[in-house]
């Protein structure tokens, strides 16, 4: 039984942690790109672009999931790991897949420790293969459980399958190439190949074999008439701008100065480059890098919103306020950019500054209302003007955000004795108050807080 514990304690560690232990990384540049590159595809799922959003985690793992709702998870480490923006679109696709059908996550289907429905077949594969395969397999496990694991890896494969299908369907429809879709899969094998894993057989998996399933789609989307179809080039180019961008943010430098060398003067190894420079602590290099791409193209907001946040973190926040505002002015008032033009205005220390500030970050709430990062801001804003009830309703917004009720109830409850009693904020501050009470109410319920 030990053994048998420590298995499924090892499929438990493969499968998909949950969202909120991972960093999400939010970057108005590639919220916008995973927009534009899955709007058709979702439409083509018959679902609402509006309603599903494309979260990316920093995380180095080749991996996608679904964890309920209508959000689909991308890992940093698919995206770096992709050839093109069209491979991306192809695991999308098949996420969708699982969103459209109504496919359970795997913590409801009685795998407590997963949260999510992954595409990367060798992640759940291994785990799967060490709980019962080979000859072990007889040994650990006992003919009833045995078969109520292979009923339940049955079950993953068939929601596997069909939302490859499905994927596949939302491509053709869309008028995308699904060669992105396979040249995905065919890396997946590789790496399956590398690590040793079988081919031959899938009883003991979650996943279908990945050569299974590209045998089950070449058929449906070679027929396609959009199969010859290229990606086109101005998506193209942003992706690689994303992808550099990101390779610069989470990579190690030299690993980063290894893919994109000092010789390299294209737009994404400028990008790349200054990401790495700025975050390994060298400011001249990282200005430097910054410079060239804004030189380049001297309207670009993302070019913009870089230089002025390594002048911003480097120490130079009144430096900071000119490239942050233009990149506020091309981006159409991006609520991320404006955050970080308002932030570079508190911290000017100048009360000249106050007014922008609250302006520009009240506007970044009043399009983005789930920006915790924000609402910090503009209470640093209202703590600094002396007024003691907004800061209090910043601070209670913040906190029912980032998952604090205790705090967010305290807070609501300092805001509404400060403020008119029917008031637009006052009503608010009542919504978050209520909503705080229960919460709280809940965990003393379960015994996580103690009651008073």
């Amino acid at each position: 039984m030990k053994r048998l514990a420590a298995l499924i304690a090892l499929f438990c560690l493969f499968a998909v942690q949950p969202a909120y232990a991972q960093t999400i990384l939010r970057d108005t540049e590639t919220e916008a790109l995973m927009k534009d590159m899955t709007r058709p595809i979702i439409e083509a799922a018959g679902l609402s672009p509006k309603n599903v959003q494309i979260i990316v985690l920093q995380d180095p793992s080749i991996n996608a999931f679904v964890a309920g709702g209508q959000v689909v998870f991308v890992h940093s480490g698919l995206i770096d790991a992709a050839d093109n923006a069209n491979e991306v679109q192809g695991v999308i696709a098949h996420e969708l897949g699982h969103i459209a059908g109504g496919h359970v996550p795997l913590a409801d289907r009685g795998m407590k420790s997963a949260t999510g429905v992954s595409i990367a077949s060798l992640l759940l594969g291994v785990a799967a293969i060490a709980a019962g395969a080979g000859e072990a397999g007889a040994g650990i496990l006992a003919a009833g459980q045995r078969a109520a694991l292979g009923k339940y890896l049955a079950y993953s494969r068939t929601q596997e399958s069909s939302a490859d299908a499905a994927g596949a369907r939302y491509l053709n429809t869309a008028g995308i190439s699904g060669k992105g879709m396979l040249d995905f899969f065919k890396k997946l094998q590789n790496y399956e190949y590398r690590l040793g894993i079988p081919q031959d057989n899938s009883f003991d998996r979650s996943h279908p074999l990945t050569g299974e399933r590209m045998a089950a789609l070449t058929q449906t989307l070679h027929q396609s008439s959009a199969w010859g179809k290229p990606t086109p080039p101005k998506l193209e180019e942003r992706f690689e701008l994303v992808q550099a961008k990101l390779r610069g943010y989470v990579n190690d430098m030299n690993d980063v100065l290894a893919k994109y060398p000092v010789t390299d003067n294209s737009l994404p190894a400028h990008y790349a480059r200054a990401y790495a420079y700025h975050r390994a602590g060298y400011p001249d290099r990282a200005e430097a890098e910054a410079q060239a791409l804004v030189q380049s193209e001297p309207k670009n907001p993302y070019f913009l919103e870089l230089q002025g946040q390594i002048l911003f973190e480097g120490g130079h926040p009144e430096q900071a306020l000119a490239p942050l505002r233009e990149a506020v002015k091309y981006s159409d008032h991006a609520p991320l950019i404006e955050t970080t033009l308002g932030q570079a205005l508190v911290s000017t220390d100048n009360r000249d500054h106050l007014d922008e500030a609250k302006t520009v970050l009240r506007d970044a709430i009043t399009r983005d209302d789930e920006n915790p990062f924000a609402w910090l801001q503009l209470g640093t804003v209202y703590e600094r003007e002396g007024d003691r009830a907004r800061t209090a309703l910043a601070s209670a917004e913040r906190a029912n955000l980032t998952g604090d009720p205790v705090l967010a109830l305290v807070s609501a409850k300092t805001a509404m004795a400060g403020l008119d009693k029917g008031s637009r904020d006052w009503l608010r501050a009542q919504d978050i108050m209520m909503v705080s009470q229960t919460q709280v109410q809940e965990l003393k319920d379960k015994g996580k807080l103690p009651r008073r």
